[in-house]
């Protein structure tokens, strides 16, 4: 049975159990299990997410100290969807996964960003605690990474936290290439000054 079949048969079932076992070997030693797990549970995802929420621990497991690609990959792609069905469960673990940041693939900065910005939506009590990492990252990130996040990232943050990471952003449109920052001025609504522009 293929990914997208057992998938299915899972959600007609709503075998929970399965899901858990599924979740479980996102860290198994194999990297053919792990991914044959990965496939089944990204098919999931795109399908029932709500049917991964009791994997939140795992997946944040896996975003910490997982080894295989795929597995990785599919923590990235969960966590922020989970945060948006089950903020309180994904916040639980705000500390690891802000210390995890900084030494991340791109995939799973990209996952974090989308994540922490998602947490900002659900709650504002969780932007003073995630604009300072949000604000890092805009401040790191190469220009279409930074074009990207700041789309997700800027309308999710409210007040003081907004103010922040807006001129975090606004003070990198004059050092990067021009095509990525008017796109960026274009979206936060300011006319840059062509004599400025790298």
């Amino acid at each position: 049975m293929g990914p997208a079949a057992e998938a299915e048969r899972l959600v007609q079932e709503g075998a929970a159990a399965r899901v858990l076992e599924l979740g479980a070997l996102l860290l198994d030693e194999r990297p053919t299990v792990c991914a044959d797990a990965s496939r089944v549970l990204a098919e999931l995802l795109a399908r029932k997410p709500d049917m991964l929420v009791p994997l939140v621990d795992r997946f944040v497991e896996v975003a910490v100290a997982g080894r295989h690609r795929r597995a990785v990959e599919l923590a990235a792609a969960a966590l922020p969807v989970l945060a948006r069905l089950a903020p309180s469960k994904v916040a639980r673990h705000l500390d690891t996964l802000r210390a995890s940041f900084e030494g991340a693939s791109e995939t799973l900065r990209d996952g974090l960003v989308r994540t922490f910005s998602a947490l900002c939506v659900a709650s504002v009590a969780y932007q003073k605690r995630l604009e300072p990492v949000l604000s890092a990252a805009l401040a790191q990130a190469e220009p279409k990474t930074l074009a990207r996040w700041t789309e997700v990232a800027l309308p999710a943050l409210k007040g003081e936290p907004h103010a922040a990471a807006r001129s975090v952003v606004e003070g990198r449109l004059y050092s990067i290439p021009r095509p990525v920052a008017q796109q960026i001025a274009t979206f936060l609504g300011v006319k840059l000054r062509p004599a400025r522009l790298a």
